[in-house]
């Protein structure tokens, strides 16, 4: 029976991300199958070890449930000490706002206002997420962040607009396809130009530091530009 567990969670861990990959399920469900895999994988293999202890041996499900075990732990620990939150900007007083991400269908219904309530754990986490600064006329650096938010990976821009300043995009992981809304805007600042960014994902309550890390990405690029 172990090693059957054992079994069943092997294939929940990999199934789950196979039917996220080929669209089967949502990336979300396709995620819950996958965690719930793993969660399986470390009770078999527990009881895995308890039964080889009393020298039962230990079942070959149970071999394979510890291998995915310890695959999942390492997975999960990548979260460690990220706060639960998934929505990041560089200016937590006064966020840039999603104008063509809500007029997308996956993002009817949705909250895309940047919640109150992450600002205080943002500072607490990500105090370098601060707004990039150019010596550039707006219209210069508009076209320099364009330029770099084309080329960034699993990055799709979805919306250009000079005159507001902003870019809009989306980008997506490679294996489940979870989708994040991203914006930037850019603004005059003194005889140079000021841009803010912030990206939210659309599902989940956390995202592993996965937006902020976006941002940082993007800082990086737009600094190295030219």
């Amino acid at each position: 029976m172990r090693g059957s567990l054992g079994f069943v969670a092997v294939v929940a861990f990999v199934l789950g991300p196979a039917l996220a990959w080929l669209h089967i399920v949502p990336p979300l469900a396709g995620f819950v199958v996958f965690a719930l895999g793993g969660l399986l994988a470390l009770v078999a293999a527990l009881a895995g070890i308890v039964q080889a202890v009393r020298g039962r041996g230990f079942a070959p499900g149970a071999a394979a449930a510890l291998a995915v075990a310890a695959v999942f732990v390492f997975a999960a620990s990548r979260g460690a000490g990220v706060p639960r939150i998934n929505d990041y900007t560089t200016d937590v007083s006064d966020p840039p706002v999603f104008t063509h991400a809500a007029t997308l269908p996956a993002n009817a219904g949705r909250d895309l206002g940047y919640p109150p309530a992450f600002v205080a754990e943002q500072r607490q986490c990500c105090a370098d997420l601060a707004p990039m600064r150019l010596a550039i006329a707006p219209s210069d650096a508009f076209v320099r962040a364009r330029g770099v938010a084309e080329h960034m990976p699993s990055w799709t821009v979805t919306s250009a607009d000079p005159q507001a300043g902003t870019i809009e995009a989306f980008a997506e992981s490679a294996l489940f396809h979870f989708k994040d809304d991203v914006v930037i805007r850019v603004r005059p600042d003194g005889g140079g130009s000021r841009i803010d960014m912030r990206s939210k994902s659309r599902d989940g309550k956390g995202d592993f530091g996965v937006n902020a890390a976006r941002i940082r990405a993007f800082a990086a690029a737009l600094g190295a530009a030219r």
